[in-house]
């Protein structure tokens, strides 16, 4: 969200925020509560990152831990907030007097931009995320927990007894970060690891997933033959177009077909389980399912070379 907001254009994510800023400004969630509490520099209120109760656990489990969050915690949480900001705007003014009822609000906007500017583009991200685990449980498992806490990020350095993070403003101790530590593998964290610490919640840090170089490449994939034989060749067409989510007006424009004639085409898809669907405000986003990111890299790898 902060990169969203910030007006950048960052070298990697510049295609998702040219499609995911317009969509956040007309949904009205760049000046709700949410960006309120996620401001453009330092402290981030900590109920938003609730620790989670297992390694995958799911969104909705994660929206239940915001908005079962204690309301004393939720307000030492903004104290906290304006001591660094300066000041309050007044939907946190409103939260801080109203804790129980704005909460709700607060979820209901985390929600809204899943919808708008995670959930059409998660197949992508969570296969880079799944990719990094992958490969730091290898690490562990053949040069032991050394290695992989040496090799995530170059701010940090492991020397057999302490963990260090090079551009963390104040120290912390064992004692005062409480036991264990989550490692959470992100395309969007910034130049240095973003760190978590609220006791008894064992510490976070958050650490720029491998991989990120690659996350937005257009895929080749296969427009006719083979898979058209099998799904028809407007449905194929139109996998091919979602390397990006679309609506039913913008894949209509790509193609050619006529807008109820994509309509058609994607019930059948997302029937089938290889399109998924999410609202953006008015509009509905149409994206690729894992299973057709799976069907279409088969396809491709098992197509004959076309001279």
């Amino acid at each position: 969200m902060r990169l969203l907001r910030s007006g950048h254009e960052h070298p990697v994510h510049r295609a998702w925020t040219a499609q995911v800023r317009p969509r956040l400004a007309a949904a009205g969630l760049d000046r709700g509560l949410l960006a309120e509490l996620v401001p453009p520099a330092g402290y981030v209120p900590d109920f938003l990152n609730p620790a989670p109760a297992g390694p995958s656990p799911a969104f909705a489990e994660e929206l239940a831990a915001i908005r079962t969050a204690p309301a004393g915690r939720v307000r030492g949480e903004i104290d906290r907030l304006r001591d660094g900001q300066g000041r309050l705007g007044p939907g946190l003014a409103g939260l801080y007097d109203d804790v129980p009822r704005l909460l709700e609000r607060v979820v209901q906007e985390i929600e809204a931009y899943w919808e708008v500017a995670l959930a059409p583009y998660w197949v992508r991200i969570r296969a880079v995320l799944d990719a990094d685990v992958f490969h730091r449980a290898r690490q562990v498992a053949e040069h032991g927990a050394g290695r992989l806490l040496g090799d995530l990020h170059s701010s940090l350095s492991w020397d057999d007894s302490a963990l260090r993070l090079a551009d963390r403003r104040a120290p912390l101790s064992r004692q005062a970060a409480g036991a264990g530590l989550l490692l959470i593998p992100s395309v969007f964290t910034g130049p240095v690891p973003f760190t978590r610490v609220a006791p008894p919640d064992p510490p976070q840090l958050a650490y720029p997933a491998r991989g990120i170089g690659a996350l937005w490449e257009t895929r080749p994939v296969v427009r006719g033959g083979a898979l058209a034989a099998v799904l028809g060749r407007s449905r194929a067409l139109l996998l091919a177009e979602l390397h990006s989510p679309a609506t039913t007006t913008d894949l209509a424009h790509r193609t050619g077909l006529s807008a109820a004639g994509v309509s058609q085409c994607l019930t059948a898809l997302r029937d089938a389980g290889l399109v998924s669907a999410h609202r953006a405000g008015r509009c509905v986003l149409y994206a690729r399912t894992s299973v057709a990111e799976a069907l279409l890299t088969a396809t491709t790898e098992h197509s004959p070379a076309t001279p």
